[in-house]
């Protein structure tokens, strides 16, 4: 079983289904909701534990209910969170979310304001049978520590940028980073994704990514820019995608596959995730990623 170390936010999402999002000053009535984790480092850990990978989770919580829920889904799923402090009269990270008919959201999110910065409580090695890290955006001191011990221990270290990084050495101490449509485009002053891409691949000594939602994936490889298109599939909420098709990823590498084929793995568990609703509880389990990719040649 391959390991992986994440590091970054995890949040309770109330995730509520709408026809349409209402405007301002509107009252509605939402036609489903649930209660569950979220945030790119508790889905991302969340979602290897649900692929069969074994998943650490550092983050900083609150000694709240909400905390206390947090940490009980992210147990369920297997993930360890004996990394994760709880920090006297923190309120820990909550979200409301709006998902509409087309399947796409609107967040609205909370962080204690005063959430400690330093990472001085973080582990000096990373745990024994780790075979990888993965980090977030929210955190840029935590994530560039994390980052610093996956390259002492000679493993992968993955970004989530699905946000351009507060701490731009993160990015050159990562072996790999894959980043989101918009925060590529804020990195590159508004290029369209390949030439944003192809920009920054120029001088670049590690693995660089672009998601693209229903548009699939741009990734280097053998010198150039390549293309995995989407899965076809019909979007029932995008909550939480990204999240879960980094931790798949990292997982995937972990395990010891290559980039190409880490993509279209992390991919096929991103799409089914889009089909169901409930943010990442629709991460679906490795036999029903096996399932779907057999039937996706």
């Amino acid at each position: 079983m391959a390991g992986v170390f994440c590091l970054g936010i995890a949040t309770l999402d109330y995730v509520y289904s709408v026809e349409r999002v209402p405007n301002p000053g509107e009252k509605d009535r939402a036609r489903d909701l649930v209660v569950t984790g979220g945030g790119c480092a508790g889905s991302g850990s969340a979602a290897i534990g649900r692929l069969g990978g074994k998943a650490w989770l550092a983050t900083r919580l609150g000694d709240d209910a909400v905390g206390d829920t947090i940490v009980g889904q992210l147990q369920q799923d297997g993930v360890d969170t004996s990394l994760s402090p709880r920090f006297p009269g923190l309120r820990s990270p909550v979200s409301s979310i709006l998902i509409d008919a087309q399947g796409e959201r609107m967040v609205v999110s909370y962080t204690d304001p005063k959430t400690p910065l330093s990472p001085d409580w973080l582990p000096e090695v990373l745990p024994a049978g780790c075979d990888g890290v993965l980090v977030d955006t929210r955190w840029g001191e935590g994530s560039l520590a994390a980052l610093q011990l996956a390259r002492k221990a000679g493993v992968p270290g993955v970004i989530d940028g699905d946000r351009q990084p507060t701490h731009p050495e993160m990015v050159t101490t990562a072996s790999h980073v894959a980043f989101s449509e918009k925060a590529l485009s804020e990195i590159s002053g508004g290029q369209e994704p390949r030439a944003a891409l192809e920009a920054l691949a120029r001088d670049a000594k590690n693995w660089l990514a672009v998601t693209l939602g229903p548009r699939g994936v741009l990734f280097m490889e053998n010198g150039g820019i390549e293309h995995l298109p989407a899965f076809p599939i019909e979007a029932v909420d995008t909550l939480g995608a990204g999240d879960v098709w980094h931790g798949a990823f990292a997982l995937a590498l972990a395990e010891g596959q290559g980039e190409r084929r880490a993509v279209r793995f992390a991919s096929a568990v991103a799409a089914i995730k889009c089909t169901r609703f409930g943010g990442r509880a629709g991460t679906p389990t490795r036999e029903e990623v096996e399932r779907f990719l057999a039937a996706h040649p």
